[in-house]
């Protein structure tokens, strides 16, 4: 007699817990952005500068988390994904006079599709690690010298994005300081956070966590290891070059350095590294320190009160402040401040 196997059911518990995360997750997300959406009723013109920058960083490091924190493929050369948003909005807006909602979309297929075939390349010959960074940050400094000369692109003087005599959602010009340059990011970074826990919680997003992990398990599970990686990477560039796009129209500016320079792919990174790599919040909670500190900073030793007045003049002083700090945060909170949180909260 031969015993039946029957596969295990799926356990009710497990089911309810996922539900619970959820729902946490979908509440944190209504609290933070009403609390964030109420900011620019109390803050002055220059805290909202500060605000919308911040949220910018937010977005960028919740783009890079997706393809290097749940992705495992860490990438020094987000730049270009960005730089690619950046300049097919301030390209279509300027010499075609294109809606930036329309240049979104546009400049999310075509980052996707360059950073889907670049990520395919060095995946196809195994390109890890070390060296898959240095190949995406090459690839973002052969796009920086691309624009810088090409006549297409106004070579090294960028693009000047034209003002309008009167508020315009179409165009996404508004009154200095109004309110809509920090709703509109705000709504922007809500949907890439919502997409982000649901895209954890899907197929998609399980399997590409089990790659990051151990790729020769998932692969011998039958998993396809190439297409759900470049499925996150799709997801990330598209995501960043949103972003892009939105930096040229708030600053009615773009040149080759402040879309293609390091210093981008940096700001897409320090971010995540600090708030927690690999984690839904932690892209967030870093930008939301890393974007009010660097001002804070600046102020204090730019201005120093009277009890610091031996620092008046000093040069550089601002940002080897600003780097010891950062290391202190990663010497101390090794997992970044929501992982190591999270992680103490469960011992």
């Amino acid at each position: 007699m031969t015993a039946t196997v029957t596969a295990p059911t799926s356990v009710p518990e497990d089911s309810r817990l996922k539900d619970t995360w959820l729902k946490r997750q979908l509440i944190a997300l209504v609290i933070g952005f009403a609390v964030v959406a109420a900011l620019p009723l109390i803050l002055g013109e220059q805290a909202q500068t500060v605000a919308v920058r911040t949220l910018i960083f937010a977005l960028m490091a919740v783009a890079w988390n997706i393809m290097s924190g749940f992705g495992g493929m860490f990438s020094f050369g987000h730049a270009a994904f960005f730089g690619i948003g950046a300049y097919t909005g301030a390209y279509l807006l300027v010499d075609h006079g294109i809606s930036p909602w329309i240049s979104m979309a546009v400049a999310a297929v075509i980052s996707a599709s360059v950073g889907t075939l670049l990520a395919y390349l060095c995946l196809r010959y195994r390109l890890a690690g070390s060296y898959f960074a240095l190949a995406t940050f090459a690839f973002a400094q052969m796009f920086l010298l691309l624009v810088q000369n090409l006549e297409v692109f106004h070579k090294t003087e960028g693009f000047n994005v034209p003002l309008l005599p009167r508020d315009s959602w179409w165009m996404l010009q508004f009154e200095k300081g109004s309110p809509n340059y920090i709703w509109i990011p705000l709504v922007i970074l809500a949907l890439a956070v919502l997409g982000t826990i649901f895209y954890v919680r899907s197929r998609a997003g399980q399997f590409v966590q089990a790659v990051r992990d151990d790729e020769t398990a998932a692969a011998s599970l039958g998993i396809d290891t190439m297409k759900y990686r470049l499925i996150a990477v799709a997801a990330s560039c598209a995501l960043i070059a949103v972003a892009g796009v939105y930096y040229t129209q708030y600053y009615f500016f773009v040149g080759p350095e402040q879309a293609f320079g390091s210093a981008v792919s940096v700001e897409a990174i320090v971010p995540a590294v600090i708030g927690g790599i690999g984690t839904i919040w932690g892209p967030v909670l870093g930008a939301a320190v890393i974007g009010p500190l660097s001002e804070i900073i600046n102020e204090l030793l730019r201005n120093p009160p009277g009890f610091l007045g031996f620092l008046d003049g000093a040069i550089g002083l601002d940002v080897a402040v600003y780097s010891v700090i950062l290391i202190l945060i990663v010497i101390f909170l090794p997992k970044g401040i929501f992982g190591t949180i999270r992680e103490r909260w469960f011992r």
